[in-house]
C-alpha cells in the first residue's frame, strides 16, 4: 500500500497564478506546471530569506523533502524564463497554516451534512469586487434550509489571503458580484465551487441557490485588475 503524501502547509494563496511571456499567444505555447507547495518553497527561501531547515520547519516536512521541492521549482521557473514558456501555479497537496498565516476565522463547526456558502457583503447586498472586499456574510445550509448565517469580516486581506479566509471556514460555495481570473484560480484551488456576477439582496441570492434558481457564472467577469488605484493585494506573508 502506498504511502499516504503528507500535506505541506502554507500561508496563503498566491494573488497571481499564471505568467506569460509579453505578446506571447497563450494557446500556442508550452505551458509549466508548478505546485503551490513548489512555490510555497521558492517564496520563504529566495523572497523571505528562509534556511532550509526553517522553511522545512514552517512547512511541516523533512528538510530533504525542502530540498527536492525547491530544485523542482527553480528548475521549472529558469525553464519557463529561458525558454519562453507560460508558468502556471496549481495543485500540490498543501494546507493553510493558521497560525503561522495570521489569518483568523471565528466560526463554529460545520456539521457532515451542512453546505456552507459565503457571500461578499455590503450592507445587506452582494459587494461587486472580490478582491476588495471586507466582509463575507458566511450561511449554513441544511435540508434546503438556512440554518445559521454571520458576518466574518477579512482584514483587509488581499485575493490570495481571501481564497485562505474560505478554505479555513470551511467553505463550499462562493457567491460574489465581480472577481478576476487570478482570484478565480485561488477559489478553483481551494475547492470552493463559484458563483459569480450576482447583485442585489445576500439573503436573496442564497434564497435562489438553495432554490436552483441562482442567475450567475462560475467564472472571472473582471477584465480589469481588481484592485482600485492606492489598493494593493497582501501576500499572506508568514508570522
Amino acid at each position: 500500500m502506498a504511502r499516504t503524501t503528507k500535506c505541506r502547509k502554507i500561508c496563503s494563496f498566491p494573488d497571481f497564478y499564471s505568467f506569460v511571456p509579453e505578446e506571447a499567444e497563450v494557446g500556442k505555447i508550452p505551458t509549466v506546471m508548478m505546485s503551490l507547495d513548489e512555490y510555497e518553497t521558492m517564496r520563504l527561501l529566495d523572497y523571505e530569506g528562509l534556511n532550509q531547515e526553517e522553511c522545512a520547519l514552517r512547512m511541516g516536512v523533512a528538510r530533504t523533502t525542502v530540498t527536492a521541492m525547491y530544485e523542482s521549482a527553480r528548475k521549472k521557473l529558469v525553464g519557463a524564463v529561458v525558454e519562453g514558456k507560460r508558468l502556471r501555479i496549481s495543485g500540490g497537496n498543501i494546507e493553510i497554516d493558521q497560525e503561522r498565516s495570521g489569518l483568523s476565522v471565528n466560526l463554529k463547526s460545520k456539521g457532515d451534512k451542512t453546505m456552507r456558502v459565503a457571500v461578499t457583503y455590503d450592507n445587506g447586498n452582494v459587494f461587486g469586487h472580490f478582491g476588495r472586499t471586507e466582509q463575507f456574510k458566511v450561511y449554513d445550509i441544511e435540508d434546503g434550509k438556512i440554518v445559521n448565517s454571520q458576518i466574518l469580516g477579512t482584514n483587509g486581506e488581499g485575493c490570495g489571503a481571501l481564497a485562505g479566509i474560505l478554505n479555513i471556514a470551511d467553505v463550499d460555495t462562493l457567491i460574489c458580484g465581480g472577481i478576476g481570473g487570478g482570484a478565480v484560480n485561488a477559489i478553483e484551488e481551494a475547492g470552493i465551487k463559484l458563483y459569480a456576477g450576482v447583485s442585489g439582496s445576500t439573503d436573496a441570492a442564497v434564497e435562489a441557490l438553495v432554490a436552483g434558481t441562482l442567475d450567475a457564472i462560475g467564472a472571472a467577469n473582471c477584465n480589469h485588475h481588481e484592485h482600485g488605484e492606492g489598493h494593493s493585494c497582501g501576500h499572506g506573508k508568514c508570522h
